[in-house]
């Protein structure tokens, strides 16, 4: 009798640990820089996160059937995180790019859009993509770890390069007067020149963005290069989002244009 007991005991655990497996399976992290990045993401007044990447990630979540949290991180220091096991993919509008493909995987690409350099409309500048030196002496702010520093490092190489872990803290710098332009995505930049404190502020040129050395590829999510159930999975997701029309319905939301990009 006791051999039945404890068999079944066994049977027991061996199905609720298989059910825990299944359930740890179904659980996705995640990871999504600390910091405002409207409209992709953003924290509302009650501190919840919100924007189109967080509209795109409970759809895919849905799609996939699985149980998903975000773990905010620094920026800076978002692709060592997701290494070190503290989220299961970086879904905070990252490049696809060829420097960062030695590092990680991607998944497909799930937007693109362009970049934009803006400044003072009381100023005017003659930036020639063409000519390094066009920007000699100017202050430009960008991002760290951004096709925007890599842009300016390769192209300007004369200009004064000042490096900030937020965007927020760019565009600060920027009204501050201690920045005389700045170059980032054209989205957020221009989520910014419709609110008071960056309403003095205008599109000054409008950079080429068919290097990919520095654009990269468009926004996919970053996983672990041993994820690769999970890349196909969100692969799968993204891919019937797309197709079913969930996508569109998300980024009418937030755009005015294909965001998705050719």
């Amino acid at each position: 009798m006791k051999k039945y007991v404890f068999g079944g005991v066994v049977l027991a655990a061996m199905l609720a640990l298989t059910g825990f497996a299944a359930r740890a399976q179904d659980s996705v992290r995640f990871g999504v820089a600390a910091e405002p990045y409207p409209p992709f993401e953003s924290k509302d007044a009650s501190g919840k996160w919100v924007g189109f990447e967080i509209d795109l990630m409970n759809a895919v979540c849905t799609e996939m059937k699985a149980q998903c949290s975000i773990v905010e991180v620094a920026w800076d220091g978002i692709i060592p995180a997701l290494q070190a096991n503290k989220f299961d993919v970086i879904w905070s509008s990252m490049l696809i790019t060829d420097k960062r493909k030695e590092t990680i995987d991607f998944t497909n690409k799930y937007y693109k859009t362009p970049a934009e350099i803006i400044g003072p409309k009381s100023a005017s500048y003659n930036i020639d993509f063409k000519n390094p030196d066009s920007l000699k002496g100017k202050v430009v702010g960008v991002q760290t770890n951004t096709a925007h520093s890599r842009f300016m490092t390769k192209y300007f190489p004369s200009a004064t390069l000042k490096i900030y872990d937020t965007q927020d803290n760019v565009n600060a710098d920027l009204v501050a007067g201690r920045l005389d332009i700045e170059m980032a995505d054209a989205i957020v930049l221009n989520d910014f020149m419709k609110t008071d404190q960056g309403k003095d502020f205008e599109v000054k040129a409008q950079p080429p963005g068919d290097d990919p050395v520095v654009f990269g590829y468009g926004v996919g999510g970053g996983i672990r290069k041993s994820d690769t159930a999970l890349k196909e999975k969100l692969n799968k997701a993204i891919a019937a989002i797309r197709a079913n029309g969930t996508y569109d319905a998300i980024a009418k939301k937030y755009f005015d244009f294909d965001v998705y990009g050719s």
